[in-house]
Parts: structure tokens; sequence; C-alpha cells
């Protein structure tokens, strides 16, 4: 069952797989947004699962986050999703990161609950 404030974490350590000049959304060796962005839709699933019906899952429709502060190689960062609202199939989360010094990253993160069948359904017809 969804309940406001349940939180869900996720963590993973900067390496050369997720920095900026791998991912190509910078050319510094240090955390990159998109990997950040990644990481907090990952903490708010933890959040829900196991909270939703049988056949049921997530998609993220809108990230609206700020990336604060740099985080180079070998820094763990950790983030938490909190579910700060339920709209019908809509849930928003807070969401925040930290690399154990400073926060790097704050917002908010909107996912959708559909049904997984017919989502996979819809989307296999463009083919």
């Amino acid at each position: 069952m969804l309940v406001l404030n349940k939180e869900g974490t996720a963590g993973t350590v900067v390496d050369q797989s997720n920095t900026a000049k791998t991912m190509g959304s910078g050319s510094l060796e240090v955390y990159a947004t998109p990997a950040l962005c990644a990481l907090m839709e990952k903490a708010a699933c933890n959040c829900i699962e196991g909270c939703l019906e049988e056949g049921k899952t997530t998609v993220g429709t809108k990230l609206d986050i700020s990336h604060l502060a740099a985080t180079p190689i070998g820094m763990t960062v950790t983030c938490t999703a909190r579910l700060i609202e339920i709209d019908n199939r809509r849930l928003l989360f807070e969401v925040t990161a930290s690399d154990g010094v400073d926060t790097i990253g704050k917002g908010t993160h909107e996912r959708f609950i559909v049904d997984a069948v017919k989502f996979m359904g819809k989307a296999r017809s463009k083919l």
C-alpha cells in the first residue's frame, strides 16, 4: 500500500562509468547529472517497491532537479526519495542526494502507475 512520507534510497560509487566525461554530459571526471537523475529515479522506485498491485508498475514522467555540487571519482552518492503526493495514478517524490560532504542534488520526481502489459503493448505497437 502506498503511504505518504514513505522513503526509499539508492546509492552508488562514482567511477569512470558514471562521470560527466564518460556519459558525454561534460568534460570533467565528476559525477554526471544524467547519472544523478537515474539514481534519483531508482530511489523513487525503491520507495514503492512491493506497494503496487500485481501487474502494475510505474514510469517516470518528470524530473525537476538541481545538481548543486561536484563529486569526484571514489566518493559514494546516496539518494533519498520521499513520497510527498498521491493523486490517483500520479506519484510525486521529493528527491535529495548527498556525497557525505555536500547535498549534491535536490528536487522533485513524478511517476505514473501503469499496467505493465498494456504499457509495453502500446510501446511495441510503434515498431
